[in-house]
């Protein structure tokens, strides 16, 4: 923003992209030896890069290939030093390769990284060897919200902005950090007691901190004004719904939804909530810790969920079960029933990427179908809730994509594909699944709240068919033939207020077959249009092979032409709307500089032309 900020949107975007280039670059880059460096650059500030040099092996490199160390980022724990120390050298071998790999890239690429990506190191080396730049004030601030279209950055949390926000991430002089950066991954924790009447939760006072200002944040995030909605015409006021809710004695009629009425929906985590409450079963966030030796208690529990997961999941290596269960990065909700491990979950919090990895999740065969799995999960929920993650991700094979389907995971992942990449573990044969959070919602009751307002509905109900003094006779006019009747020749319509749309009662209906021959004519001028050769027929994988990943209802003109040939078309409504489904894939697939983009504004253009001249759209 400092440095771009005056330029327009599509160019600060480039910048944009170039800085996070530049960073994942730098996050990666492999730091040549002191012996190396000094047969070029001599003896002149060896002893301070070998110092950096030892950090980098013991913060950033070797914590790749061991998992029971904490790893940082390059650019999150090193400042202007190391930066001038491998600026020159980073540049050089860079540029290097990708004029070597030139001829690989597409047109785009080629010209971001060969033309825009050398102006942007020289503009970036002036800040790194300039004396003058503010960039390394540690004071230094910059507001990203007077560029328009900018990412969100959040100060207080380092490593959520990326790009030209994210330069501050290396360009403020810090020393390596002693704890890990995420309060999370170094917390100094045995075990936290999710039941309630248990037993008190054991946590360090550092934790109890933590917990407490996460509870103030989320009373300021959700405070009186935010909980305030707009009045809606026929809502039911307040008053109605308390008095409703104190006619309510019966507990068992909140508890869920009705077995007799919708057997389909029961809740699954009834009886496994039941059980709770009495005391039959428990729930416990559990991890093993380097920095603290952990009780005997939570290594009996951690053993017993490696059994679990060994045993539910026999086509995993049980070397790798142990190494993830007790690696000190990952932690487990424990399932405990009668003082054994019956079920868990281990999962990998990412604080800073705003997610939850699931790796492993299991329940002992004989205590499957109760309701343990949804209740287990709707716990884990709550707990990441009140730890301000709302995203989760896990890899699911074909026999657990069931399950997590009921527990509101889905293929379609809505958490931005740059948090996450490069930071899960990639399993063979699985399925990427993910699931968003609502912080305003206890999962945990989830079941007895619907309960509670599917009660509030049918009281509701009752009290307004009570206030009815009219009842109108049936419709017998479709067991003689009839296909459908305007609406207002319902008996009791118009009486209740209901008044037709006059903008719908003045459009007459046209003639099909007229119909039929006015888009007939326009799809054979749009096919022959110069712009319409992207969209003449569908999309092949082999040209697109991610195109129907991210498209769910494709659509082009010959698929449009064959429904027209069967008389699909009854209403010019459902002509415009396939048309208009053209150009938006279009458009959400490809960039704005594409050529594609560009046909499609253009035959857009075109057909609503032809649209308003046949008088199926308003001029």
């Amino acid at each position: 923003v400092y440095k771009f900020g005056h330029l327009a949107q599509r160019e600060w975007q480039t910048m944009y992209d170039l800085a996070k280039m530049f960073l994942h670059c730098l996050n990666h880059w492999k730091l040549e030896t002191p012996t190396s460096r000094q047969q070029h650059a001599g003896t002149e500030d060896m002893q301070t890069y070998k110092v950096n040099y030892t950090r980098w092996l013991c913060y950033c490199h070797v914590p790749a290939f061991c998992d029971s160390l904490p790893r940082y980022e390059t650019t999150l724990i090193f400042g202007r030093t190391v930066l001038r120390s491998v600026f020159q050298t980073m540049r050089r071998q860079l540029l290097d390769k990708f004029r070597a790999e030139k001829e690989r890239m597409p047109p785009e690429k080629r010209t971001l990284v060969l033309t825009h990506f050398p102006r942007f190191l020289s503009m970036l080396e002036e800040e790194v060897y300039g004396t003058n730049s503010p960039i390394w004030d540690p004071d230094f601030s910059q507001n990203a919200a007077n560029v328009a279209g900018s990412p969100p950055s959040t100060p207080t949390t380092p490593t959520a902005a990326t790009g030209v926000s994210g330069l501050n991430r290396f360009l403020s002089i810090g020393s390596v950090p002693t704890t890990p950066t995420s309060k999370e991954a170094a917390e100094n924790f045995t075990s936290i007691n999710l039941s309630p009447g248990v037993g008190p939760a054991r946590r360090t006072s550092r934790s109890d901190t933590g917990s407490s200002e996460l509870k103030r944040k989320l009373e300021e995030t959700f405070g009186p004004e935010d909980m305030k909605r707009k009045r809606i015409e026929g809502d039911v006021p307040s008053d109605l719904v308390t008095n409703i809710v104190a006619t309510i004695t019966e507990p068992e009629q909140m508890v869920g939804p009705d077995p007799t009425l919708f057997p389909a929906h029961v809740a699954r985590d009834e009886a496994a909530r039941r059980e709770e409450n009495k005391g039959v079963i428990e729930f416990h966030v559990v991890g093993n810790s380097l920095s603290k030796k952990p009780s005997k208690q939570t290594l009996v529990w951690l053993i017993g969920l490696q059994n679990v997961f060994s045993h539910q999941l026999p086509r995993m290596p049980k070397e790798y079960i142990t190494r993830l269960v007790f690696d000190p990065k990952h932690k487990c909700l424990a399932l405990v029933k009668d003082n054994k491990v019956i079920g868990g979950i281990c999962f990998r919090m990412f604080p800073t990427q705003g997610f939850t990895e699931i790796v492993f999740c299991a329940v002992t065969s004989n205590e499957q179908v109760k309701g343990y799995g949804t209740h287990m999960m709707n716990h884990l929920k709550d707990y990441h809730i009140s730890h301000s993650i709302l995203h989760f991700l896990t890899f699911a094979d074909e026999y657990a994509i069931g399950y997590f389907k009921k527990q509101g995971f889905s293929k379609e992942i809505k958490l931005a594909k740059s948090a996450y990449l490069g930071y899960i573990k990639d399993y063979e044969g699985a399925t990427l699944m993910g699931c968003e959070l609502n912080p305003k919602i206890s999962y945990t009751n989830f079941s007895s709240i619907i309960r509670k307002q599917r009660e509030i509905v049918k009281k509701i109900i009752e009290r307004k068919q009570a206030e009815m003094q009219k009842v109108y006779p049936g419709l017998k006019c479709f067991k003689e033939g009839v296909r459908q009747i305007p609406i207002e020749n319902i008996p009791g319509v118009l009486d209740r207020g209901w008044k037709p749309d006059p903008d719908k009662s003045k459009e007459a209906p046209m003639d099909p077959d007229q119909l039929h021959n006015i888009l007939k004519t326009i799809i054979q001028q749009t096919r022959s249009h110069a712009s319409a050769w992207p969209f003449l027929k569908p999309v092949e994988k082999s040209e697109a092979p991610d195109y129907y990943d991210h498209i769910k209802f494709p659509m082009d003109l010959k698929t449009m032409a064959e429904r027209l040939k069967n008389r699909y078309y009854c209403h010019k409504r459902l002509f415009i709307a396939d048309m208009t489904r053209i150009f938006t894939n279009c458009r959400s697939y490809n960039k704005p500089d594409t050529e594609y983009y560009k046909c499609a504004n253009t035959l857009e253009k075109f057909v609503m032309g032809k649209l308003r001249d046949a008088g199926l759209v308003e001029k």
